[in-house]
């Protein structure tokens, strides 16, 4: 068996199966560097071909002397042009960096990754700087949305081309940032998987930083198999798949405090159709206020946001400088936020943070919550070109949900629960407490089977 018809859309540990099954690794690599090469979208800035080739052809011996490294041993994978890949540049998705000297080393998530016998097939694109949720670029050009043929969308980010080389067959499965949502709301956008983990989970280090506190490394696939996989993978662990949870032992949390405010009709439909598959197999729903989300908004418009803060703290002497000009308004103008916060409204975030998240972790006491990952679909590309308020305020909604994982911190996965009347995909956003990964992994295998069921 060479490369079994529709491998392109299988899932990362599908695809591992059908090379265990005997698929040749160097021809499941060779049929996603044709794919990239055949597109005409920019979601990939760099190319690894020759070094996918190289570790397609180890994958391929290993297996051949049956000692795969894995279940992902010959699988490809993209990264989202913020990790350093030795060999090649790490632009952070800015014109700055275009021309920067190649890595001199892999960032270790990469290496793990390597070390499973991932194979990488490139970086791709990203919002500048991974500092906005709607995943445009005017430097690299913006990947559009592929589940509207007629009209350009936003792909979402800032992880946008790891959302987009997933949807459309590139790679199996791409790894991305969250900072205040860029892994789940492409995963949304594009009808996709996402998978935030807690901070500190999965290795940082040689990853260009937004804000050192908030980011978190995560993968983006096609089922929450592959991102069990992945995160062990990037871990650097052994490969490991929680058992399905049992739902009827099950609680999950909803509220409508905050996070279905201004929602779209057809998102808020297929939340609660998801909700009412979730009961049906045995999952308790509990409705109830969480007024700590609205604490939170109400710290963020008297204070700023940590965010904004640890961002000008990273980019300060860019945006001050001469180079603000060659760098994305939209984000120039975000960055600067930052720089209008004072001493006492960092450390109140910060204190704030803390007891907030003591609040919250009490009031589910164990339990899981339920959100629309993002209230809407993915908007239209051209208005948001045109219009900067009105892109600052679609970005703002869009964050709007995904950011309370990052300022508590909450493991999380975005996972398809439909599809609007022109096709276009929605999410649902399962959370469980800080640390919880696995936790959070083992119920969503078992809800995905509910929402797909």
């Amino acid at each position: 068996m060479t490369v079994p018809a529709g491998l392109e859309r299988l899932s990362a540990a599908a695809v591992g199966r059908a090379i265990a099954d005997g698929a040749d690794p160097v021809a499941v690599t060779e049929l996603f560097l044709e794919r990239i090469a055949a597109t005409t979208q920019p979601v990939f800035l760099t190319v690894a071909a020759e070094r996918a080739r190289a570790e397609a052809e180890a994958s391929r011996r290993r297996r051949r002397e049956g000692r795969p490294l894995g279940p992902l041993d010959g699988v490809p994978v993209a990264w989202k042009d913020l990790f350093d890949v030795a060999g090649t540049p790490t632009t952070a998705g800015s014109a700055l960096f275009r021309d920067a000297p190649p890595a001199t080393r892999d960032a270790p998530a990469v290496a793990n990754a390597a070390a499973a016998g991932l194979v990488t097939l490139g970086k791709v694109n990203l919002t500048e700087f991974a500092y906005s949720g709607l995943g445009l670029n005017p430097h690299f050009g913006t990947p559009v949305n592929p589940h509207d043929p007629e009209t350009p969308r936003a792909p979402g980010g800032s992880s946008s081309g790891s959302g987009v080389a997933v949807a459309m067959g590139l790679a199996p499965a791409a790894i991305g940032t969250d900072t205040g949502g860029s892994v789940r709301i492409p995963a949304a956008f594009n009808g996709v998987v996402g998978f935030r983990t807690s901070g500190g989970r999965i290795p940082k280090e040689g990853v260009f930083p937004l804000s050192p506190t908030l980011d978190t490394v995560g993968p983006l696939a096609r089922s929450v198999e592959d991102c069990a996989l992945l995160d062990a993978a990037l871990r650097g662990v052994a490969p490991q798949v929680p058992e399905p949870a049992d739902l009827r032992r099950l609680t999950i949390v909803v509220t409508d405090t905050v996070v279905t405010d201004d929602l779209e009709d057809a998102v808020g439909a297929s939340f609660e159709r998801a909700l009412e598959r979730f009961a049906r197999a045995g999952v308790r729903i509990e409705r109830r206020a969480l007024p700590m989300f609205e604490q939170m908004v109400r710290l963020t418009a008297e204070h700023g946001t940590l965010a904004a803060a640890e961002a000008y703290w990273v980019h300060r002497d860019r945006v001050e400088g001469p180079e603000a000009a060659r760098i994305d308004r939209r984000v120039v103008a975000r960055i600067l936020g930052g720089r209008a916060m004072s001493a006492h409204d960092l450390v109140t975030i910060q204190q704030q943070r803390i007891a907030l998240g003591h609040a919250l972790a009490a009031a589910l006491d164990g339990a899981l919550l339920a959100m629309p990952t993002v209230p809407h679909v993915a908007p239209e590309v051209a208005p948001l070109e045109a219009d900067d308020a009105l892109f600052h305020r679609i970005n703002l909604r869009t964050l709007r949900n995904t950011m309370l994982g990052n300022f508590f911190d909450m493991p999380s996965l975005a996972l398809p629960s439909g599809i609007d009347a022109r096709g276009l995909p929605t999410s649902i956003q399962i959370s469980a407490p800080s640390g919880d990964d696995v936790l959070l992994l083992a119920a969503g295998l078992s809800l995905e089977r509910c929402v797909f069921g």
